[in-house]
């Protein structure tokens, strides 16, 4: 047994969780998601607790995700999930135009991406991107690939990254 999968999930105020069969939807104030789980696994509103139960002790590996996953979805209903990529280099700097970003990345030309249903991007200043929406996974995604325009190379550390990173620097060929 998962002892992650063994704990409720707690429904804070504002939130509705449905489970109609193996199917979860959830709504909040920032919005509603839907999810598809997997038969083996069991969803069960009581009261103001969600519980997650599986059918046998092989689908133990199922019990956790199940919850982890339901929990997600009720806590970015309720508070959205964000990602904060910073750009570095000489030149780089962002824009936002709409609902796209355009990227100058010391390409010869500009990178323009659109952004995907249910995600939105902030730009605060040239060199900082906030990636926000209710889904964990699409705004996951969604940073990875605005970095993958551009990754961090170790030598100058010019590129994308995300906030927390840190890139370990590499000296070059002439220092010994």
């Amino acid at each position: 047994m998962s002892r992650i999968g063994k704990k409720p999930i707690a429904i804070p105020e504002g939130v509705t969780v449905t489970v109609n069969g193996n199917i979860v939807d959830v709504k909040g104030p920032k919005g509603e998601l839907t999810r598809e789980i997997n038969p083996n696994v069991t969803v069960k509103v009581e009261g103001n607790e969600v519980k997650v139960e599986i059918s046998s002790e092989e689908d133990g590996n199922l019990h956790g995700l199940t919850r982890t996953l339901v929990s997600n979805m009720i806590e970015g209903v309720e508070k959205e999930f964000t990602k904060t990529l910073q750009i570095n280099g000489v030149g780089y700097r962002v824009q936002k135009q709409g609902n796209n970003i355009v990227m100058n990345l010391g390409y010869s030309h500009q990178v323009t991406m659109e952004a995907p249903k249910g995600i939105t991007y902030d730009v605060p200043d040239a060199n900082t991107i906030i990636v926000r929406g209710i889904d964990k996974e699409v705004v996951g995604q969604t940073a990875a690939v605005v970095r993958s325009k551009r990754p961090p190379e170790v030598y100058k550390g010019k590129g994308i990254k995300y906030d927390y990173e840190h890139i370990r620097r590499k000296e070059g060929k002439t220092g010994k």
